[in-house]
């Protein structure tokens, strides 16, 4: 009887916990997803050029990049809680100050304002994670991928929605509203000044939109390291980081890009925002997918062919009949983008057996990919500034498909 009694309020704080990282989860993403939809009125309304227009999404990116790099100086600058609420709080203001810096250079400079406050959310919460929910950690962490997840589908499907009552730059600041809740919710619930300190090493390695501490523990199970194993190579490293900077490319280019390309072909942006949306919900499907059966490859190169195969057909069906092969082509996409990022991540852990060494690996992997994954969204609208189309993006993205298939047949367990 006295065991319920002290677990209950102990639950009852987890669940409490729980509900605010679904509401930070939650706001990681609709500043990036709410722009795609919107972009043509964007353009029009500011005379932003399509280089410009990638910087949307470009800016946010580069933020998380640094934001991974340096993961362990915002952890010892700021701790985890005031970490985390300073970074909420510049998510909010950065969203409602769209409002009325709704020019080119406004835009652009709140796109950085929020992805700095999106690096030091996502490169710390999972520590917090991590010291709050010991042994649960790995369902929260579930909860909270699901959540980012979430967040940018409702964000691209209904931020069109929300233009057609007001106008785009008031849809773009809605966004603001829930970031400012979350931060007043977890203002409400952890007052203090400093949080417990964690790993340092924790906070670089689980950072991003789909990555579940579920589907690392199952690749750890399933591919024991070896007793004998040694520090990873440095051109080994470099592979790593550039299949995952490559890999995510092409969720930044797709974000940015897919729904102008479709609003181009004559869809609405309603139906361009709708069609993102179902983009990232078949991304959540395959990071569910890759958790459930990634015991089951040991070598993790065929589910690394699957999943690449699935994106180099649906960049194919964008190419070839865009209209016709829309609903195939981007269910293809989702599956592709969302497979391929929880298992680049896991193929880093196989090279990296102890926890010390895969947080600096992965602190490495991720922060360098996100400077290379950031450029795809510039360089798509220089190519549509330069061409006229984003055909030569698509295809581009499909020779760097082809060329993470070379790279990861390389990727073959550690002996």
């Amino acid at each position: 009887m006295s065991q319920t009694a002290s677990s209950s309020p102990r639950t009852a704080d987890q669940l409490g916990l729980i509900a605010v990282i679904v509401l930070l989860g939650l706001n990681l993403r609709p500043v990036l997803a709410s722009v795609g939809p919107m972009l043509d009125q964007i353009q029009a309304a500011t005379g932003l050029g399509h280089t410009g227009a990638g910087m949307l999404t470009t800016l946010p990116v580069l933020a998380m990049g640094l934001g991974a790099l340096a993961g362990s100086r915002l952890y010892s600058w700021l701790g985890t809680i005031v970490g985390i609420r300073t970074g909420i709080v510049l998510i909010a203001l950065a969203c409602v100050a769209r409002a009325w810096a709704n020019d080119a250079v406004g835009l652009i400079l709140t796109a950085l304002a929020a992805g700095v406050g999106i690096a030091c959310v996502q490169t710390l919460l999972p520590a917090f994670i991590r010291e709050h929910f010991g042994e649960s950690a790995s369902r929260a962490m579930g909860i909270y991928s699901t959540a980012i997840m979430g967040g940018a589908a409702v964000a691209a499907a209904a931020t069109p929605w929300l233009a057609a009552q007001d106008n785009w730059p008031h849809a773009l600041a809605a966004w603001g509203l829930p970031a400012a809740i979350a931060a007043a919710v977890w203002w409400r619930m952890l007052p203090g000044h400093t949080g417990a300190k964690g790993s340092p090493a924790v906070t670089q390695s689980e950072s991003k939109y789909s990555l579940t501490a579920n589907t690392l523990a199952a690749s750890q199970s399933a591919a024991p390291a070896p007793e004998n194993a040694t520090v990873v190579s440095r051109s080994r490293a470099w592979l790593l980081m550039s299949f995952f900077g490559v890999g995510t490319a092409a969720y930044t280019l797709v974000l940015a890009w897919l729904p102008p390309f479709y609003t181009a072909l004559g869809w609405t942006s309603a139906q361009s925002g709708l069609l993102l949306g179902g983009v990232t919900l078949m991304e959540v499907t395959a990071g569910l997918l890759v958790s459930a059966l990634i015991g089951r490859f040991p070598d993790r190169r065929p589910a690394l062919a699957a999943v690449l195969t699935a994106l180099l057909l649906g960049l194919i069906g964008l190419l070839v009949a865009p209209v016709q092969l829309a609903i195939p082509a981007c269910a293809l996409l989702g599956l592709g983008i969302g497979g391929l990022f929880p298992l680049s991540l896991i193929v880093t852990l196989d090279h990296a057996p102890e926890p010390a060494q895969a947080g600096r690996l992965l602190g490495f992997v991720q922060g360098g990919g996100y400077l290379i994954a950031s450029a795809m969204p510039l360089a798509a609208g220089a190519i549509r500034a330069a061409l006229g189309q984003l055909d030569y993006a698509w295809m581009l993205m499909a020779g760097g498909t082809v060329v993470l298939f070379v790279m990861a047949m390389r990727l073959k367990p550690l002996k």
